[in-house]
């Protein structure tokens, strides 16, 4: 009778005290996020590699690509990805200072990046080469176009990320959050080195 006048008493519990978070599943989860970006460029690839040389009587690649304008471009990335790893080395010795510096870096080369990609789309369609013109320019536009999205969430994730520091330091949760931020800008920079060889160089040396 003691017994269940004891638990009728109890006060019941809404939320958990403990982590309930098993330990690197955070980790586990992007790795899977990143898995599934992966099929969807692997498809953008594939039409590319399909629709690529249809180019209904319009301009081939050779006609419109500006090389020594995408190595630029292609430089910008590559350094935004060294910067972000001197950002996590100064991360791993809890230097705030220096690890805002370095993502600040990171931010500037990636806005260079899509400003130069903005330039060639503005050009391209400028000059009749828009992504209607043909199915060549169509998985052009699209391929190269969801690449660029990427990396505009990623300078807004970054920008977040910078403020969530400057706020509360490098706490346990924005070093997590700076290592995924990490292998998803370093899956871009992947990314954009097939989008730079597959389609441009071959595209243009083809």
């Amino acid at each position: 009778m003691s017994e269940t006048r004891i638990q009728e008493t109890e006060k019941p519990e809404f939320y958990l005290t403990e982590e309930h978070h098993p330990e690197g599943s955070t980790m586990l989860g992007f790795w899977l996020y990143l898995m599934s970006d992966c099929l969807i460029f692997a498809v953008l690839f594939a039409t590319h590699g399909v629709l690529g040389r249809s180019y209904a009587a319009g301009p081939s690649p050779a006609d419109l690509f500006d090389l020594p304008l995408v190595a630029i471009n292609t430089a910008m990335l590559l350094l935004s990805s060294i910067t972000y790893g001197f950002a996590m080395l100064q991360m791993e010795r809890n230097a705030k200072a220096e690890t805002l510096f370095w993502l600040g870096v990171t931010g500037l080369f990636g806005a260079a990046f899509l400003g130069l990609e903005l330039y060639e789309f503005y050009h391209l369609i400028h000059e009749g080469a828009g992504p209607t013109r043909s199915a060549f320019l169509s998985s052009f536009f699209t391929l190269v176009g969801t690449h660029g999205l990427h990396v505009t969430f990623g300078i807004v994730w970054l920008i977040t990320l910078m403020v969530q520091v400057s706020m509360h330091g490098l706490i346990a949760e924005n070093k997590r959050r700076l290592m995924c931020l990490s292998m998803f800008w370093h899956f871009l920079d992947v990314v954009w080195i097939g989008v730079f060889s597959f389609v441009y160089l071959i595209g243009y040396l083809g």
